[in-house]
């Protein structure tokens, strides 16, 4: 006897072999979680460095595995969803001029410092405090800057690596909505 389909079948993350294949994802990833153990139990640093080639392998064949558990229509899903939840994160195109302001602060003042300490030290050694928290925070700045500026950074951005892109200015009049 031949089978017969309604059409409404069951979603991929319904079944058995989609969620075998999240908790495959979530082993891979609190693999890592064991690296960090190890360096705070004091464990010698060959060891940590054997333990993070294990678990670097380990997660590839993870992953491979969880492609094959969940199928290709499964992982596509999964994806989908990982993706989607990040580009929920992703900064709007345009923004207005103190934003841009801002950001364009928060972008060029980790770059200056970052580029002028050198000639500081040399110029007056013990001027500059060697904090590592003060240069974390210059690269949080920097990388909360990229969200500040605005989709339209990353375009100009990604303007800079294609040769035959040009310029184009618009005037107020032109970029004002209709």
């Amino acid at each position: 006897m031949a089978a017969v389909t309604t059409g409404a079948e069951e979603p991929a993350s319904a079944g058995w072999r989609f969620k075998l294949g999240i908790a495959i994802v979530g082993l891979a990833v609190a693999l890592w979680l064991l690296v960090l153990l190890a360096g705070a139990l004091g464990v010698p640093a060959a060891r940590i460095a054997a333990l993070t080639g294990v678990v670097f392998i380990a997660n590839k064949v993870l992953l491979l595995t969880c492609i094959a558990v969940m199928g290709k229509a499964g992982f596509q899903q999964l994806k989908g969803l990982i993706f989607g939840y990040f580009k929920t994160l992703a900064p709007g195109d345009t923004v207005g001029p103190t934003r841009h302001a801002v950001g364009l602060v928060m972008f060029c003042l980790p770059l200056l410092s970052s580029m002028l300490e050198p000639y500081v030290d040399q110029l007056w050694p013990g001027l500059r405090p060697n904090m590592w928290q003060l240069q974390a925070l210059g690269d949080l700045m920097l990388i909360a800057s990229f969200f500040v500026l605005g989709g339209d950074f990353w375009n100009k951005v990604r303007a800079l690596f294609i040769r035959t892109a040009r310029v184009e200015v618009v005037s107020a009049a032109q970029a004002s909505p209709r």
